[in-house]
């Protein structure tokens, strides 16, 4: 039977703890007792722990051996705000396929009542890819950044830097992901609406590469965990 994973509060030696609402769940939701085994995400490597205490805001566990822990592609998500319940639903997901990081922007068509918001709303997004990167055994939860503008993401980093836009209609994603590096691949993707003109070549300007998803007109957290989808397989077959 596959051991569930928790990602760990803290970290000392041979020694980890859940704390708060995270050991609550493990505690009372799940009804964890003293001398369970579980993995543990301690820091950069991933361990068998062994329960020795539990309160409702604290679980500590005695580290072994450290386990086997798949290696995620480095794949960035540039993602439009857009309504939160569906967003929300978004970094679940794409946490879940291997996303390395989300960074939030506040573009021109995102609605003035969301990105006023926003800033507030990410840790609870950091939450809930945490509690996804556990669910899905990750050693590790994606980095969620704050809310951005538009023109603060048009240089981030990146291999390969992917523009996902409705107004292209040659080019398929699939085709331009053929190389990866250690800088990774950065992937945008819009609000509900699309990019503006303006922003389509402020991205071009900068260097992005416009890619499509097909003919079909997705919503925007369909487009994000489609894209996500598809780059990780072709990574992991490169």
């Amino acid at each position: 039977m596959t051991r569930r994973r928790f990602i760990a509060d803290e970290v000392a030696g041979d020694r980890a703890a859940l704390l708060g609402a995270h050991a609550d769940h493990l505690a009372r939701v799940l009804r964890a007792r003293i001398g369970q085994n579980f993995d543990i995400a301690a820091g950069t490597v991933v361990r068998r722990g062994r329960i020795r205490s539990v309160s409702d805001d604290r679980v500590e566990f005695d580290l072994a051996e450290e386990v086997s822990a798949m290696s995620l592609p480095e794949i960035t998500l540039v993602l439009a705000v857009f309504k939160f319940d569906r967003m929300e639903w978004a970094i679940e997901k794409c946490t879940e396929l291997g996303v390395s990081r989300i960074m939030p922007v506040i573009s021109r068509r995102t609605d003035s009542h969301l990105a006023a918001a926003s800033a507030k709303r990410a840790e609870r997004w950091r939450r809930i890819s945490r509690q996804a990167a556990e669910q899905s055994r990750r050693s590790s939860p994606p980095e969620i950044a704050a809310p951005l503008k538009v023109a603060d993401a048009l240089n981030l980093p990146g291999a390969l830097r992917i523009l996902l836009a409705e107004s292209e209609a040659k080019t398929l994603l699939r085709d331009v992901v053929t190389q990866t590096a250690e800088e990774g691949i950065v992937l945008a993707i819009g609000p509900e609406g699309g990019w503006t003109v303006d922003e389509l070549h402020s991205f071009q300007q900068a260097g992005w590469i416009s890619a499509s998803l097909g003919d079909t007109i997705l919503r925007a957290e369909t487009a994000a965990i489609a894209a996500i989808a598809v780059v990780s397989s072709l990574l992991y077959s490169l």
